[in-house]
């Protein structure tokens, strides 16, 4: 029997052992497979393992989608977490590449994927609060966000928890080093309810440009005098 003349049910539970290339490779050959590729109770759940991966377009993005997770566990990732204005010229160029790429994709999830109920990031340092303001404020089921050593996201994220994350149960903010004590107490005032997890996040210092904290000594010198 070849492949091509099994019913849908029985194509499709094949699909659900593949990974997204295989997937994507078996599509190629006919129209028939296609067709399965294309069916959204395949993309309920999608797991990437680096910015590259979200460029491959062996996926679909959809309003079946409930589950995303983005976990970049790379050396890579420290470069990415260097402040810009303490990069050198390699590092800018290195950043340059890709940096954009996980946000315009998690931009079009919250345009596509109304129904998400899971986000997990880890190790993505160019992600920003508006970013993520966007997916609160367009997947209103969203229950659990994880983000961790995610070093853009700052209490302007918490505060969109407060105003837009009404169906919110978990909140992680783990080594997220601008997330500050401050703006934990108001998660926690606000949404009681919500699990928070914020691991050194509020201990960590933020990196600070020398201008400021030369700034801050001159105006302390001054309060003396």
């Amino acid at each position: 029997m070849h492949i091509t003349q099994l019913n849908r049910e029985c194509l499709l539970h094949l699909f659900s052992f593949l990974d997204k290339n295989s997937r994507k490779n078996l599509a190629k050959t006919c129209q028939k497979l296609l067709e399965v590729f294309q069916d959204p109770i395949l993309w309920s759940l999608l797991n990437f393992n680096s910015p590259a991966e979200l460029k491959k377009h062996n996926f679909l993005l959809g309003p079946a989608l409930k589950y995303l997770s983005i976990c970049w566990h790379s050396e890579r990732v420290k470069v990415c977490n260097i402040e810009d204005w303490m990069k050198n010229n390699f590092q800018k160029d290195f950043c340059n590449k890709h940096e954009n790429t996980v946000t315009d994709f998690l931009l079009e999830v919250g345009n596509r994927c109304p129904n998400l109920l899971s986000l997990t990031l880890s190790g993505c340092g160019h992600v920003t609060d508006d970013c993520l303001l966007l997916l609160l404020k367009n997947c209103p089921r969203l229950k659990t966000l994880k983000l961790e050593n995610c070093v853009r996201i700052t209490d302007q994220t918490l505060e969109a928890v407060t105003l837009y994350g009404r169906s919110l149960q978990t909140l992680h903010v783990d080594f997220c080093r601008n997330i500050t004590q401050t703006g934990l107490e108001k998660v926690r005032e606000k949404c009681p309810s919500v699990m928070l997890s914020a691991e050194r996040s509020a201990n960590m210092i933020p990196d600070s440009k020398p201008e400021k904290k030369f700034t801050l000594g001159k105006s302390s010198r001054k309060l003396v005098q």
